[in-house]
């Protein structure tokens, strides 16, 4: 792809909150910029913090709408008026809008659509209809696009299985989590008092409060890992079920070493001060948080989800995988982990793909259709 004005790359989709997608872009976005590309951010909707840390070479272009699905008129003048050579979407809905734009407009050049979570798996539970919709969507809109990145090869093989698309256009890509900032970042000041070095170790997880990050799992595990060796829990995030979590930890007598200290913004300063890292998900994509923690040197612990950890753990070799809901099992490997850390060094090596300039030289090969 040559670097020529006309040669831009856009992205498109809604930035909605502080989320692992918002991130990825964020970074991702880096990525391309380093390379030397000219990028358009096109944003359905633009909240969230990480609006700021977009660089500041990409030019940012608020369609003003509320909702992915009302942003088809002025992504259809965009496509028009701007013509960029490639467009890589994030997420399903910007994917559904991506194909209807590029037929209203009669917009020509390439549509890339990164897909970062296992869909079958998150809509386990839900409503037939509710999956006959998704699924129906899956199939029909996703043969309008040129190409789909999967953050994992779980999630490719579910993609594959839902849309029966063919294998060629479908791709794996590791997500660009491990950045030229993370250190510095994680070794800015903190002032809490758990994590200034020394005393009880920290068992560190993050995410939204929500069903897929299955916390509960996690605070009766740690309770049971507290019963024998003392420690402490941080959940970072934020979500309507802080209060719950709060009150089953103090039934289960660890409330005082339980903190929720909220969404941070730099939360490598956190994880890197932190003896273990656990993820304790019903389903995950690519599980960026995982990512990082290792990439840090932190050990970590994860549920054999779909999907991700596997993948990024390399079937457990750089840490334990335990059944999802396992409490008894979740708990042993943390109390294992705890008392037996594998070194820095040796955790590190399982993120080596994970690196901003190897992904973005990624997508931008799949971008140009190479």
């Amino acid at each position: 792809m040559d670097n020529k004005p006309a040669d831009k790359i856009a992205v498109f989709m809604a930035f909605s909150g502080d989320g692992g997608v918002e991130r990825m872009v964020t970074q991702l976005l880096q990525g391309f910029i380093d390379e030397g590309h000219s990028v358009d951010l096109v944003l359905a909707k633009a909240r969230g913090s990480f609006i700021e840390r977009v660089p500041a070479q990409v030019n940012i272009i608020r369609l003003g709408s509320e909702h992915t699905y009302t942003s088809l008129p002025a992504l259809i003048r965009y496509l028009k008026t701007s013509r960029p050579r490639a467009v890589l979407v994030a997420k399903h809905r910007a994917g559904i809008i991506a194909v209807l734009a590029r037929l209203l407009s009669r917009y020509r050049g390439r549509i890339v659509l990164r897909l970062g979570t296992t869909v079958s798996a998150a809509l386990q539970g839900k409503g037939w209809l509710r999956r006959v919709i998704w699924y129906g969507s899956m199939r029909y809109f996703y043969r309008g696009i040129d190409h789909v990145v999967a953050v994992s090869e779980g999630v490719r093989q579910d993609v594959l299985q839902i849309t029966g698309l063919a294998p060629e256009r479908i791709s794996v890509i590791r997500n660009p989590v491990v950045t030229s900032a993370m250190q510095g970042l994680a070794r800015q000041p903190i002032d809490h008092p758990w994590l200034q070095g020394g005393g009880v170790p920290v068992i560190l997880a993050s995410g939204r409060f929500t069903r897929q990050k299955d916390f509960p799992t996690l605070i009766r595990a740690f309770a049971r890992v507290h019963g024998q060796l003392r420690c402490r829990l941080m959940i970072l995030g934020r979500g309507g079920q802080q209060a719950q979590y709060q009150q089953l930890a103090d039934e289960l007598g660890v409330g005082d070493d339980i903190n929720f200290p909220g969404f941070v913004s730099n939360s490598y300063a956190y994880m890197s001060r932190v003896q273990l890292f656990v993820l304790s998900s019903l389903w995950e994509g690519s599980p960026n948080v995982l990512t990082e923690a290792l990439a840090l040197g932190i050990p970590s612990v994860a549920t054999d989800c779909p999907s991700g950890p596997r993948e990024i753990l390399k079937g457990g070799h750089y840490g334990p995988l335990v059944t999802m809901g396992d409490v008894d099992g979740l708990a042993e490997a943390m109390l294992v982990t705890l008392k037996n850390p594998p070194a820095a060094d040796f955790v590190r090596e399982a993120v080596k793909g994970y690196h901003v300039d190897v992904s973005a030289r990624s997508y931008l090969d799949v971008l140009a259709g190479d």
